[in-house]
């Protein structure tokens, strides 16, 4: 039987973060298969009075992304009827493989997207019920792709709907954060000529070429923001080759650059450092983003990257949400219960404080 995902709040009946992640989190939405998480959201939010809009979002070619689905694919977007938001909580919907169902204690949730980002959901919505109670302008979007290329996001800011400012919603540990990272994805692909490996001199080894150029690449000097930190790169995926005899005429690395800054220098100097040893693609490109500081909530450094660079139109943006980073995409992640209500009030108190500020 489904649990109420109401509770009593300061004498009102008001909806329960704690249950509502449970049932999110029992949905499974791995990037590119949303739609189930998607569809409950639409379902619940018009029940709670909503006006609630699908923005659909294509999937992308199958040929060129393993993985991905067939099936529908949307954002879900969330206003009282005939409102302009003042302000939008936003967050994703998908999230990593592989899926892991919800379970708990007494202090925590565990499974997939407790923390990144259901929980954040749950408590975005819970926030907003109490917002719009009060007489704010409040707006809800959930996105899809965020954990792969932000599709979602990049969708959703053709169609702005005139807020002044995002709140968007990623494990900072309830802290409020200054900066978050940006995203250089670089893919190196080389080609050789194959041949038995026991006359090497009849082949050209596409291999030795992306070894050597990614060492070279793993030596450059990156930047580093006062204040901030440097920037960071982590070879996360390396392929080709068929046999240890065979000199194999293709290999492929990708690389992801955390930026604090702009990324041109480092796509010149990956560009110049790799040369003719192979193709060199830069497959994403979000920026590194600054952000204000809030009343005396205390403030965090992301050293990752989120939606907000592709959510340019949707206001001035802000980054807060429950949990810990360092828990997400494991196969320990959870939340802490008093973390997710104590989010709630978190998004209460930014977004009066931003009201107060127009």
């Amino acid at each position: 039987m489904r649990r109420s995902l109401t509770i009593t709040y300061a004498g009102i009946m008001a909806i329960d973060p704690i249950q509502l992640t449970k049932q999110l989190v029992n949905i499974e939405s791995t990037t590119y298969h949303e739609a189930p998480a998607g569809h409950f959201l639409y379902e619940f939010l018009t029940t709670q009075r909503y006006a609630v809009e699908k923005m659909p979002v294509a999937q992308p070619d199958r040929t060129t992304t393993p993985g991905s689905g067939t099936g529908e694919r949307f954002n879900v977007y969330a206003v009282m009827p005939g409102v302009t938001p003042d302000v939008v909580l936003s967050t994703h919907m998908d999230t990593v493989p592989p899926y892991i169902p919800c379970t708990e204690d007494d202090e925590f949730l565990y499974g997939r997207g407790t923390c990144d980002a259901k929980g954040i959901i749950a408590a975005q919505i819970a926030a907003a019920e109490r917002l719009r109670e009060a007489g704010i302008k409040i707006g809800l979007l959930f996105l899809v792709g965020e954990e792969r290329d932000s599709a979602g996001a990049a969708e959703a800011n053709k169609f702005p709907k005139g807020s002044k400012f995002l709140i968007n919603g990623e494990p900072t540990d309830n802290r409020l954060a200054l900066a978050s990272k940006g995203a250089l994805r670089v893919e190196l692909r080389a080609k050789g000529r194959m041949a038995h490996s026991a006359y090497p001199e009849l082949g050209d080894s596409a291999i030795h070429k992306l070894v050597e150029a990614l060492h070279d690449v793993l030596a450059l000097p990156l930047p580093i923001e006062p204040e901030i930190g440097p920037s960071t790169m982590n070879i996360g995926l390396i392929h080709g080759g068929y046999a240890p005899n065979v000199i194999s005429d293709n290999a492929e690395a990708h690389i992801l650059v955390r930026l604090v800054g702009p990324s041109d220098e480092i796509k010149k100097s990956i560009l110049a450092t790799v040369d003719d040893r192979a193709d060199v693609t830069f497959s994403l490109d979000l920026p590194f983003v600054r952000m204000r500081k809030i009343d005396d909530l205390p403030t965090m450094i992301a050293n990752f990257t989120t939606d907000i660079p592709a959510l340019t139109n949707w206001g001035e943006p802000l980054l807060l949400g429950p949990g810990s980073i360092h828990v997400a995409h494991t196969p320990h992640e959870r939340i802490a219960k008093k973390e997710l209500l104590e989010a709630v009030d978190l998004y209460v108190q930014i977004a009066t404080s931003l009201i107060k500020k127009i």
